[in-house]
């Protein structure tokens, strides 16, 4: 896995910032005002444009992530879904020579694409169970929507298997560096990693267990405006994995509460309006939570620049380990 630069310090945000007010130029957007917003995988910009009063959206690519072509595979997915779904996704905002992926030269070149501001709010953690039934339903359709859909053939997205994830390849970089990871976490965590390849391997790739998911459908991702289903951002992780994986990342960092097994049915009641869960899919769900769970202490140990991971810091490979141990003893299955 290349590091992620983001988090390395040395000036790389100044940097990122002079990229995303070079794309606002690019764009036509001389004056605009650039404000980052976020720093996760890439870093978010708020573009404000005094002369027309436009306020956009811009995503400053890390490097070597992804290649153009996925980029514009996930642009073309989060397109198909508004036009053929009707789920509101972010339009694209094109630069004046038509691009839709802008590539800012420099010492290390980046890409940029520049969205459309959604409006509403990220769903509020107070009577989150309407809203996790309604987000079900709207994974459905979004996993319908990919089993229909003939993608085209230059689409390219990575996977979300195992290998992927915890492998040797693990993208995230390896849970055994996670933070806190003391002799006593790594025994636990390596008999949860055993357990999960083998019920994973067990459970298989069938078309009608995995496919095109989005794999980041936290709250942090969707937008909400009154009681109808949440507009949906950020595709940047999208690819192919199993769809329970949507319903894992869904509690990301929260899969220690006390209320997420009500939100996980909340969520399958929801799924179910739309397309069929089987009663074996569903005995699976902890082991999907508990795979994101893993893949998580992975990414917070190698994504010190975003804010969540220094708020979680260690204390998130603790809480992994004791919920380790109640699924790894069957209390959570």
């Amino acid at each position: 896995m290349r590091a992620h630069d983001l988090s390395a310090g040395g000036g790389v945000l100044a940097r990122a910032h002079d990229v995303a007010r070079a794309a606002a130029r690019i764009h036509g957007l001389p004056d605009a005002e650039v404000t980052l917003i976020n720093v996760s995988e890439n870093a978010t910009y708020r573009v404000d444009d005094p002369v027309t009063g436009r306020r956009s959206i811009l995503r400053v690519h890390r490097l070597g992530y992804h290649s153009i072509p996925a980029i514009l595979s996930e642009l073309a997915w989060l397109e198909a879904l508004r036009e053929q779904e009707g789920i509101r996704t972010p339009r694209v905002l094109q630069a004046p020579d038509g691009s839709r992926v802008l590539t800012v030269p420099g010492a290390e070149p980046r890409e940029c694409v520049m969205f459309e501001l959604l409006p509403g709010a990220e769903p509020s953690l107070e009577n989150p169970v309407p809203g996790f039934e309604r987000l079900g339903a709207l994974t459905a359709r979004m996993h319908r929507h990919a089993r229909r859909w003939s993608r085209p053939k230059w689409f390219t997205r990575f996977h979300w298997d195992y290998e992927a994830a915890l492998g040797a390849g693990a993208r995230w970089g390896r849970w055994q560096d996670g933070l806190g990871m003391e002799a006593e976490a790594r025994a636990v965590l390596g008999r949860l990693d055993k357990e999960l390849r083998e019920r994973l391997h067990r459970f298989g790739r069938g078309p009608e267990r995995y496919g095109l998911v989005h794999a980041d459908l936290r709250s942090a991702n969707l937008l909400v405006a009154g009681e109808g289903p949440p507009s949906v951002i950020d595709f940047d992780d999208c690819g192919f994995g199993w769809h329970l994986y949507d319903l894992a990342a869904a509690v990301s960092f929260i899969e220690h509460l006390p209320e997420v097994p009500e939100l996980l049915d909340a969520w399958v009641r929801g799924y179910r309006t739309v397309l069929d869960l089987p009663a074996e899919d569903e005995a699976e769900i902890w082991t999907f939570v508990m795979f994101r769970r893993l893949l998580l202490v992975a990414w917070i140990g190698t994504h010190t620049g975003a804010d969540i991971a220094v708020e979680l810091g260690s204390g998130y490979t603790e809480g992994a380990c004791e919920l380790a141990e109640r699924y790894l003893g069957g209390s959570l299955r």
